[in-house]
């Protein structure tokens, strides 16, 4: 990506369609980029002069070098005017126009020679179809909206202009203020990944937030946040959940991992914090800019009213937090400081005829106690206690102690300038306790993801060369292949039962010689992928009943789907399931994030329970001991009521070869290993379908 510190930092701004016409977007954005530090340069073929501003007829007449260009005019006039500033030099632009992707085949065949040009000219593109960008530190709003952002450490994007129209207006009543936005549009060019790239490294940027409908490149947006998480907060508002799950899908992964399970699971590993709503979106970043992240897990509540401190303490028994325990030292000073009747004990209630001086008293005892790493300050308005003075008593020792805090200073009208003066010491101040917890609980949850040690997924020896000749040679009969592929386990190192797939009732037998003990026996079609629930699946078949099993399960095939090309059956050695359990280990391809891994309980409850968890491939080693681990059934497999515990290494392993397997082989849409039987033995793979796009081959 070329150098983008002109899309924020422009000395020199031209706006290609600035015009002085009333009502029109053209002079929208020459209005509000009166305020701009730098040059602003219409560019109007019918104007010689723009709101004072000297206009040129074309891009090609503009002599000195442009840093930021601003594309407000129909669209074919827009791709000419792209294609001339490119020409011109300019490596960053903003395309105002609407008309392209979002407006049918004809728009997107213009969006893709937008793409084009931006591509050979090493553009720096912003939308099509944007409401523009902002940067307060220039005073920079070469945007048509109404009102100008205030100053602050917060950067947003957003896929929706009218969003930003929306938030930008609230912040400046609620005193939230901005470094840069950028509305995404239809992402042509530069996307979500590109801007937490460009804040990574911008000192004004503290909390990157967003708006967004989708990511158009999961696997590159998980690595940017990765990397940039460790020192900006990331938080996200993702919406369009339910739409997201609704795809058809033809395995049980497929069915449960939806792409909205992709989004939860490729940002959790990205580092990045969700928010559900708006709200949750500005609570969490507010405490995120203002305050530091805990340097451990106790939280104490000082209050002046039961009721909110016990609202509080609720809020915080759901959250990761444990509410402090005091050293006896703590316990003895606040008996010597307040009257009887107070609370002690965490939660703090200082009751309600407290002033100020003992409000003030109390919240300095508990912030000294070593227990306490994060505390809250509840009031509710009485006649002795004034919230000015609050205000500044707890920004004061909140600087002292460098303990983060978060208040709910409770009331309407009164709260206004207190709250301001919390804000400005970057202290969050919340009517409801709830959200107080749950803003403190995100800085925790910021502080976790941040000690996350990401490990490169580890190689293993594996038979590529098979696989695609096993996937090839497939694909030639159906997409949909079942027991037929089990070799491309084989060959990922990923442990099966021995097997082999016969065409006549005398290999049948022979086969099952070659076997100790009984056999399963299952038609293999790939227009039959449920076989047990045909009666396509025969277990426990001795030797001398192969042949009548052989004919009855051919049987039972052509009569319930007489066009079913059958290919065989498959004779597999027995398994006992007694000794082990049964596990789902699959993967489903999400069009933005690539490879799901799944893994849960499996057998005939994998759709009945769903005890799963999922991780964008590839996936390291720890975080396949960390999904083990998420499932509710980890007990089971870690030796629950005295039975032996499962080969976790051996588990971990087989999810780590098929993480490697699907992100080798972007042909595989779906597959499952189902059931996957996990034992203090091993595990083996007992069943197995997927899904395959040969075109990708």
């Amino acid at each position: 990506m070329p150098d983008a510190i002109g899309l924020f930092d422009p000395d020199r701004v031209a706006v290609v369609g600035g015009t002085d016409s009333e009502g029109s977007i053209g002079r929208a954005i020459m209005e509000n980029l009166e305020s701009f530090d730098g040059t602003v340069l219409p560019v109007n073929p019918k104007k010689e002069e723009v709101l004072g501003h000297t206009a040129v007829s074309s891009v090609e007449e503009i002599q000195d070098p442009i840093d930021l260009a601003v594309v407000v005019v129909p669209p074919k006039i827009a791709i000419d005017a792209t294609r001339e500033l490119g020409a011109q030099g300019v490596t960053n632009v903003v395309v105002i126009t609407a008309g392209f992707g979002e407006a049918g085949s004809e728009g997107a065949t213009r969006e893709q020679e937008l793409s084009k040009i931006a591509d050979e000219y090493e553009m720096n593109l912003v939308g099509p179809n944007s409401l523009g960008v902002m940067s307060t530190p220039d005073n920079l709003n070469a945007t048509f909206g109404p009102s100008n952002a205030i100053p602050g450490g917060l950067s947003f994007m957003s896929q929706s202009g009218a969003f930003i129209t929306a938030v930008v207006d609230w912040a400046i009543d609620q005193g939230i203020g901005f470094n840069d936005i950028v509305s995404l549009g239809n992402k042509a060019v530069l996307d979500e990944s590109d801007f937490i790239e460009i804040w990574e490294s911008d000192p004004n940027t503290e909390v990157i937030l967003g708006y967004l409908e989708g990511i158009d490149d999961g696997r590159a947006f998980i690595d940017n946040a990765r990397s940039v998480t460790k020192e900006t907060p990331i938080i996200l508002v993702k919406s369009g959940r339910t739409e997201a799950g609704a795809q058809a899908a033809s395995s049980h992964t497929g069915t449960i991992a939806g792409s909205e399970r992709a989004y939860e699971a490729g940002l959790d590993q990205a580092g990045v914090l969700r928010a559900e709503n708006v709200q949750e979106l500005f609570d969490y970043a507010q405490i995120l800019e203002g305050q530091p992240v805990p340097d451990g897990d106790g939280i104490a509540v000082i209050c002046n009213a039961g009721g909110p401190g016990v609202m509080a303490t609720d809020a915080i028994g759901e959250s990761n937090y444990d509410m402090a325990s005091f050293q006896d030292e703590t316990l003895e000073t606040l008996q010597d400081t307040l009257p009887e009747g107070a609370n002690i004990y965490n939660p703090v209630d200082v009751i309600g005829d407290a002033d100020n001086e003992r409000f003030k008293a109390a919240i300095d005892i508990v912030l000294s106690d070593k227990n306490v790493q994060a505390a809250m300050v509840l009031a509710s308005p009485i006649a002795v206690l004034d919230y000015e003075t609050l205000a500044i008593d707890i920004s004061t020792l909140q600087e002292k102690y460098e303990t983060p805090v978060a208040t709910a200073l409770m009331g309407g009208e009164r709260i206004q300038n207190p709250a301001d003066t919390l804000r400005e010491h970057g202290i969050p101040n919340y009517f409801d306790p709830a959200r107080a917890v749950n803003s403190l609980d995100a800085l925790m949850t910021y502080r976790d993801n941040t000690q996350i040690e990401y490990e490169t997924p580890e190689p293993f020896d594996v038979d590529k060369e098979k696989v695609q000749e096993i996937l090839e040679t497939a694909t030639k009969r159906s997409n949909r292949l079942g027991v037929e592929a089990m070799g491309i386990l084989d060959a990922y190192g990923i442990e099966t039962p021995t097997s082999e797939i016969v065409d006549s009732p005398q290999d049948a037998r022979a086969v099952a010689a070659e076997i100790t003990g009984d056999v399963v026996m299952k038609i293999v079609s790939p227009d039959i992928l449920h076989k047990s629930d045909i009666g396509g699946v025969k277990v426990g078949v001795p030797e001398s009943g192969v042949k009548d099993a052989y004919e009855d399960l051919l049987t039972r095939a052509k009569n319930y789907q007489p066009d079913a090309r059958i290919l065989g059956v498959q004779l597999q050695e027995m398994v006992d399931l007694d000794t082990g359990i049964e596990t789902i280990l699959g993967m489903n391809r999400d069009p933005q994030f690539g490879p799901l891994l799944l893994f849960g309980l499996g057998g005939i409850f994998v759709e009945i329970l769903e005890d799963t968890t999922v991780r964008v491939a590839p996936i390291s080693e720890r975080e396949a001991k960390t999904m083990i681990g998420e499932i509710d059934s980890a007990p089971l497999l870690r030796g629950a009521r005295g039975n032996d515990p499962v080969d976790e290494t051996a588990l971990v392993e087989a999810m780590q070869r098929l993480s490697l397997l699907v992100t080798d082989f972007p042909a595989i849409l779906e597959l499952d290993i189902n059931p996957l039987v996990v034992s203090p033995d091993g595990v083996q793979a007992v069943d197995s379908r997927l899904t395959v796009d040969p075109d990708k081959l």
